[in-house]
């Protein structure tokens, strides 16, 4: 049976949304080229990216709905279901799986009784799994419509849902205060967030992320080196802070590896008499 056409937008609507395109289109020498900030318009309207939407962006960008959803279905930043207020995704990847991401994200799914890309029977939140919140520094990290929550537990990822739930005030660890996906989805179209204390706001990285860039201008002190029993001065030599168990004997012959055996090259050269590895001629020098 076929899909029937997608209904439109009441006229207010779409009056108004025809406005916001336009001033996105503008920006970009190719109108084909505003698709992404406009779906992103659209899924401000209904939180969550309808067929109502994918036809809207064909029409004002003429497209055709297939390649509209083409794109639309790739990014998992598009909504294509209803979902939540506050969309709250646990990092579980590595590091902050080790740091205790699972634990969190386990235990968000029996409080929540939902399951990952699940929602909460009230609309508020909607909870998944992130491969990588880019915050590795701060792990475990839990975000919530993309701003940060830092050094998370499973009793403060609880606490921060049942808050979100009652409508109490939350306040991420650093970045913009926190505001609906709707609002997200607005803002990452590309249009200004003027809520107090927003344009104030900043993300940062930590100090982790931080320590490359200070060493190389100059502004940290040397790392410190450290022996493998016990710290060794911080003036020492370089190959001083090695143990007598590291470091070569005066009769250690370059040939050999430290267990005694031929070296990987010279076993190389014994199956290619052409190209011998032995030590250097002299001839030349």
């Amino acid at each position: 049976m076929p899909q029937l056409p997608a209904p439109d937008y009441p006229a207010e609507v779409r009056t108004r949304l025809e406005t916001d395109a336009r001033q996105i289109i503008g920006r970009y020498p190719d109108s084909r080229s505003a698709l992404l900030p406009l779906l992103h318009l659209v899924q401000s309207e209904e939180g969550h990216v309808t067929r109502t939407g994918m036809r809207f962006c064909a029409e004002i960008l003429d497209l055709t709905t297939a390649e509209v959803t083409a794109v639309a279905t790739f990014y998992s930043m598009y909504r294509r279901k209803p979902s939540g207020d506050y969309q709250v995704g646990v990092c579980t990847n590595t590091l902050c799986a080790v740091m205790g991401g699972d634990a969190i994200f386990d235990g968000l799914k029996e409080h929540l009784g939902v399951g990952n890309g699940g929602t909460t029977e009230d609309g508020k939140v909607t909870l998944e799994h992130i491969e990588c919140n880019a915050a590795c520094d701060f792990a475990p990290v839990v975000m919530v419509n993309w701003e940060f929550f830092d050094n998370q537990t499973p009793e403060s990822a609880r606490r921060l849902v049942d808050d979100l739930r009652a409508g109490r005030s939350v306040e991420p660890t650093r970045g913009a205060p926190l505001c609906t996906f709707k609002e997200t989805a607005r803002i990452l179209a590309g249009f200004p967030d003027e809520r107090p204390g927003a344009v104030e706001a900043t993300g940062g990285a930590g100090p982790a992320s931080l320590i490359g860039l200070r060493l190389a201008k100059g502004e940290a002190p040397k790392p410190r080196v450290v022996h493998p029993r016990g710290a060794a001065p911080q003036d020492e030599p370089p190959g001083e802070h090695l143990s007598s168990h590291a470091r070569p004997s005066p009769d250690h012959h370059p040939s050999t590896s430290p267990s005694g055996t031929q070296n990987d090259s010279q076993a190389t050269s014994a199956s290619d008499p052409a190209h011998p590895a032995g030590p250097v001629s002299e001839e030349g020098e």
